[in-house]
């Protein structure tokens, strides 16, 4: 048995519902997902699910590489990102695992993702009851109690992986509730745009030689991504019409375009690579329903969308990327690519004929 120093040291505030008040509320309503009815009490999701702990739910040391390392053994799982607006979910092994302190990659031809050690704060090993048997899951959540990443096991899982990873990562603490109030997530305001770093921004994007890079130059100029492709000019990123995402998505599909699409919490970010083809709409949302990637993603939360053009290993490669009201990032995309080789010219031209929208002209 791993155990460390309890992450829930501390006090529930009175003022929020117990675990056996959120039990109650769960149990007189059985079809309101979980997300939604965190929100309804007030509570965060990570409370939600502690509020179980000792009935069918165990707290688990939040280790990542112990996670990720167990669940290699379990086959075939589907592993699920998600943020406020888009929901990514994958299906297949977890295959190779890359450790770091800062960040951590699981590699693989169906499950690809970034990991972020220091948001991984809470962890549970959650069994429930289903139609065609127990529904066993491992759930990650942050220091505000959102769900980081979560891992289903599927009827081809190997249950008893499951049940030693479980083993060796609980935790000493089993007492019900997470014992600390999750202070809600800041979400950052857009600054007022600065048009005097339009000149240095252009000779900085220009001279960039590998996308990874770009990160740097936003720190190192203090600068918002909105700002960015605001200040740079059309050369290198554009506004389109509110609805190029949903265009995309089926012009993808229509003509066999494989993409890369990606959608990330504050701890993980999940990269489908390959096709889509079972596009479908219901009310707000537009989903992929693939055999092995599912994506649902919010139209009515998309407030802006960029085409971004970077400078790569050969030649540049372009981007679709979506926001919200408040300046977030909530999905992006890019054409399937192999380092080394040139972006697809299919995929490149789709972007660049999606209809442009004005763009703010700087200095």
């Amino acid at each position: 048995m791993t155990t460390s120093q309890s992450p829930v040291a501390g006090h529930v505030s009175a003022q929020r519902p117990g675990p056996e008040a959120i039990r109650a509320a769960v149990a007189a309503h059985p079809e309101r997902r979980e997300r939604d009815l965190a929100r309804d009490l007030g509570v965060s999701e990570a409370e939600l699910v502690a509020a179980f702990c000792g009935e069918g739910v165990i707290r688990l040391t939040p280790s990542l590489s112990g996670i990720c390392n167990g669940m290699k053994a379990m086959g075939e799982v589907m592993a699920l990102t998600r943020n406020e607006s888009a929901v990514h979910e994958k299906i297949g092994p977890f295959e190779k695992f890359v450790d770091g302190s800062r960040a951590a990659m699981m590699l693989g031809s169906a499950i690809d993702t970034r990991m972020f050690p220091s948001h991984w704060v809470h962890a549970f090993a959650v069994e429930k009851p289903g139609e065609s048997g127990p529904r066993r899951s491992i759930q990650v959540f942050d220091a505000h109690g959102d769900a980081v990443h979560k891992i289903h096991l599927r009827a081809t899982s190997d249950v008893a992986a499951f049940e030693a990873l479980v083993k060796d990562l609980t935790h000493a603490d089993q007492s019900a509730g997470l014992g600390v109030v999750p202070v809600a997530a800041l979400r950052p305001e857009r600054p007022a745009l600065d048009t005097s770093k339009a000149a240095e921004l252009r000779r900085r994007w220009s001279a960039m030689t590998d996308t990874h890079q770009f990160f740097g130059l936003l720190r190192d100029m203090d600068l918002h991504r909105l700002n960015a492709f605001e200040l740079v000019g059309e050369e290198w990123a554009w506004k389109v019409d509110g609805d190029a995402v949903r265009a995309m998505m089926r012009l993808a599909a229509d003509n066999d375009i494989p993409i890369m699409c990606f959608v990330g919490s504050r701890g993980c970010i999940q990269i489908h690579s390959g096709p889509v083809s079972q596009i479908k709409e219901m009310g707000p949302w537009i989903n992929v329903l693939d055999p092995t990637f599912h994506l649902h993603l919010r139209l009515d939360h998309i407030a802006e969308v960029w085409a971004v053009r970077k400078n790569a290993d050969n030649g540049h490669v372009t981007s679709l990327e979506a926001f919200d009201a408040d300046g977030q990032q909530i999905i992006q995309f890019f054409g399937l690519r192999k380092e080394g080789r040139e972006e697809r010219s299919d995929w490149r031209d789709l972007i660049e004929h999606l209809p442009r929208v004005g763009q703010l002209a700087v200095a």
